[in-house]
């Protein structure tokens, strides 16, 4: 176990290693508990670095021998490495280490995965193979060759040869340690091939166990169609002879770009429409383009330091997001992606965890892959792109590929790219990669003689370690339309750089209805007073369909909101423009489903909180339901009849099309559950005849109290299947009635098939309670103990897992003084824990603040 107080590492402390690495030589001799692995690597002194001390990272090995230029040594060996005298000169190192992959159920390194053996080496896990310097401003060339009586054996970059039990690869692209990969097992293939743009042919796979070949094919397309579209958008062409994916069951996180040899969570790559939702297809399809996108920005331009995590992050989440725009709706792209934003990081900026995008310091680099440094990561990438426009953006990017490739750089490269391009200053911009919170904007507004003027200001609220907040650059994009619903100024970004600025249009005939922040131009929270007939107004009319969505959003949370406050009944005149939107079949069927998908309850309990209500759950939870069933009995008259037209008569297709009526209908059928006490529901989980219209029908049937004959039936069919068994986990949690869900947890957990050593079943099961806000929020705090006690004996086997499910504790101080009691109590018993994991420790005290 790591050290649970390590020291704290500073971005301003940056030194770069003393030595060079040319080329490195490894052997794997595979075994379950005894594995060998043998290292060749030639070092020489680095002419830029004034520390010649050699000091390699390794963990948990177990050094057998250790020579330098065929001499051996005996070097100094510490919990996180060894130290040893070298020549000052070039010379050759060699070692040879025993490392146990069947027992390393932490999941980093190489481990073993129903039988399989496979790596993941970000952020610090090759460090668990072998001796070495494991950080990413350290590049080299890797020879690797693999023995065993595996029948499958991948590494990195091209195959050199094979021979009866070894096989050998060869990546002539340099690259960090964190991008290293070795899989081994007996695996079978999906074989495909493409031709880039210059006519070289590349050998495409997807290895999988046996009985996984049917759950490739789309998996091959996305690959494909991201290739080209790197291509075609960015003028980015694959560099090695052969691509290889592999599906492992047991992953820490989604999927890795390894060079050559992307390793994936097997729930990110395996789809049939039998097994897989249409949320699944889609989300299948960004993640591979990701990782593959990572090929050339994250691998071939990788980062200097950890600390520049948000370089390769941002900027890929950004390309990824740009891909699905245009393989499916852009639109409802751009607003899912606000929704996730909300959800997940703004609570982050707003918490004990907000730090920068570029943060100036950790403990432990694993708790900074977050939402910050993801997805603001991308939203920095993509006001950047608005600030200087298409072609200007483009053009930065083809100078950027020009001057670094085949380096490890720093944000400051990446905007010095972007000044030299175009002659833009962005020393103000930088502010967003090292300040966090996210800004509040308020908007005052003045009518006189044909001119309209807004006035902003802008405010970030103080953060842990950050008390003051320079202003920001601010893109706010624009557009005005008249009273009669006409746009009489299209969308104009306004460059907002003080922290109080005035914008006037003038010439205008009549009193404009304002659209701001069109298209969500900058992650920020914007403030002002507009009243519900203009949101009404805005709704009906706004042709930014971003704000023509949020229109509605917050018509539906002022009326959930007086609900919770007042008691108040709803807003009908919101339910009548809202009707009209949803029954326009002229819309997108996936941006109408949008408009019926109101804000969360966690939401809902932030917003009450920013106004000084505590909020209460149970309230949040008992307004969320009452409006849903207002909504079913005024609506009664057409649900039905809708929810029957906008259904799929074809054979399945995961394409935007179909996937946006069956989103619309599922919609719909959650109203519909409510007037016929789930009839309807029962009636397609019947007939069903792919996963998203079964999953669709086994949830509302869970909502309604008539689930138990499906959730037998649902296990019966499904029992064998990994993936589905992992959603059959989830949804009971998060479907069930909030008074019973930690006892539905509670059940699940002693399942059989419950499997708290894989992240995705832990995930399902833990992660679904903390989804149901009502529910794990319970008065008496057994979600609260619940999650604690398996939080607890995860840590000794998985301590990445661990400190990622603590962070839903994150918004403990929101509450009242009871459970804010009872969080405390627990996260406290958690820190308590003998040997806590470095990970867990440093979550639980930056939550405790």
């Amino acid at each position: 176990m790591k050290d649970a107080a390590p020291k704290t590492i500073y971005l301003k402390d940056y030194t770069p290693f003393g030595f060079v690495v040319d080329s490195v030589h490894l052997t794997f001799r595979l075994a379950p508990t005894s594995t060998r692995v043998i290292s060749k690597i030639a070092f020489a002194p680095n002419p830029e670095a004034t520390d010649r001390s050699f000091f390699l990272h390794g963990e948990q090995l177990d050094l057998k021998w250790a020579r330098i230029d065929g001499q051996d040594i005996v070097p100094t060996l510490t919990e996180d490495g060894l130290r040893c005298d070298v020549p000052d000169r070039p010379f050759t190192w060699e070692a040879e280490v025993e490392i146990s992959p069947q027992t390393n159920t932490a999941l980093e390194g190489l481990y073993m995965s129903n039988g399989m053996y496979c790596t993941q080496c970000e952020a610090e896990g090759f460090r668990k193979i072998t001796y070495y310097p494991d950080r990413p401003d350290v590049m080299s060339t890797f020879t690797v060759r693999i023995e065993g009586d595996e029948k499958v054996k991948l590494s990195n970059g091209n195959p050199v040869d094979h021979g009866d039990g070894w096989a050998e690869w060869h990546d002539p692209w340099p690259k960090p340690a964190y991008l290293f990969a070795l899989v081994a097992g007996d695996l079978v293939n999906h074989p495909d091939s493409f031709v880039t743009m210059s006519g070289k042919p590349v050998e495409l796979n997807i290895w999988v166990r046996p009985g996984d070949e049917g759950k490739c094919a789309f998996g091959m397309e996305a690959l494909k169609k991201s290739m080209a579209w790197d291509e075609e958008v960015y003028g980015r062409e694959y560099d090695l002879d052969i691509f290889n994916i592999v599906a492992v069951d047991d992953f820490n996180m989604g999927a890795m770009e390894n060079k050559g040899l992307n390793v994936f969570n097997s729930s990110c790559v395996l789809a049939s429409p039998e097994t897989s939702t249409d949320g699944n297809f889609e989300r299948i399809e960004a993640i591979i383009a990701h990782e593959y996108f990572h090929n050339w920005t994250g691998n071939r331009i990788t980062c200097r330091d950890w600390f520049q995590l948000c370089l390769k992050e941002g900027l890929t989440v950004f390309r990824d997001a740009q891909f699905t725009a245009d393989m499916r709706s852009e639109p409802v792209k751009r607003i899912n992606d606000v929704i996730d934003l909300r959800a997940r990081q703004f609570p982050e900026d707003q918490g004990p965890l907000s730090h920068p995008v570029r943060p100036e310091s950790f403990q432990e680099i694993n708790n900074f892959y977050t939402a910050t440094v993801y997805e603001k990561g991308a939203e920095v990438i993509g006001m950047l792109k608005t600030l200087v426009g298409e072609d200007a953006y483009s053009k930065a990017l083809d100078l950027y590929f020009d001057r670094h490739d085949g380096q490890a750089c720093t944000i400051e490269d990446w905007l010095t790219v972007f000044e030299d391009a175009t002659g833009r200053d962005l020393e103000q911009f930088k502010l967003w990669y090292s300040q966090s919170g996210t800004p509040r904007v308020s908007v005052a507004e003045t009518w006189s003689d044909g001119t309209y003027t807004l006035t902003f200001k802008q405010h970030t609220p103080p953060t842990p370690g950050q008390d003051v907040k320079d202003p920001k650059v601010l893109p706010i994009a624009v557009g005005l339309l008249n009273p009669n619903g006409d746009e009489v100024v299209p969308t104009q970004i306004l460059e907002m750089t003080q922290a109080e600025q005035s914008f006037a249009f003038d010439d205008l005939a009549s009193r404009p209805v304002p659209s701001i922040l069109r298209g969500f131009s900058a992650p920020i929270v914007l403030e002002r007073n507009s009243s519900r007939e203009e949101r009404v107004f805005l709704l009906a009319h706004d042709t930014d369909a971003f704000n023509r969505w949020e229109a509605g959003r917050n018509l539906c949370r002022d009326s959930l909101m007086a609900t919770i406050r007042d008691g108040a009944g709803h807003d009908d005149a919101w339910l009548d423009a809202l009707e009209r939107v949803v029954r326009d079949d002229t819309l997108d069927p996936a941006f109408r489903a949008l408009m019926l998908a109101g804000p969360t309850q966690s939401e809902l309990a932030q917003v009450l909180f920013e106004q000084g209500v505590t909020p209460d759950p149970d309230a949040i939870w008992a307004a969320a339901d009452s409006l849903k069933r207002h909504m079913a009995q005024r609506w009664q008259g057409w649900i039905g009849d809708t929810m029957r037209r906008v259904a799929v008569d074809a054979p399945y297709q995961p394409d935007a099309t179909q996937s946006g009526q069956r989103s619309l209908g599922a919609a719909l059928l959650s109203l519909q559950t409510v007037l016929d006490d789930g009839a309807e529901a029962q009636s397609l989980y019947d007939r069903a005849d792919n996963m998203t219209l079964q999953l669709t029908a086994f949830t509302q049937l869970l909502r309604s109290g008539h689930g138990a004959a499906a959730t037998q039936a649902f296990y019966d069919q499904w029992k064998d299947d990994r993936l589905v068994m992992d959603k059959w986990f989830g949804i009971q949690v998060g479907a069930a009635d909030p008074a019973d869900a930690v006892d539905v947890a509670q059940a699940l957990s002693r399942h059989d098939a419950f499997d708290w050593k894989n992240p995705n079943r832990f995930r399902a099961v833990l992660g679904g309670l903390a989804m149901n806000h009502a529910g794990f929020h319970r008065k008496d705090g057994g979600g609260y103990a619940f999650l604690a006690d398996w939080l607890i004996r995860l840590d000794d086997k998985n301590p990445q897992t661990t400190a990622r499910m603590c962070s839903v504790f994150q918004t403990w101080k929101r509450y009242d003084a009871d459970r804010q009691a009872l969080i405390r109590a627990q996260l406290e018993r958690i820190k308590a824990k003998p040997n806590l994991s470095r990970d867990t420790d440093e979550m639980v005290t930056r939550i405790l603040g």
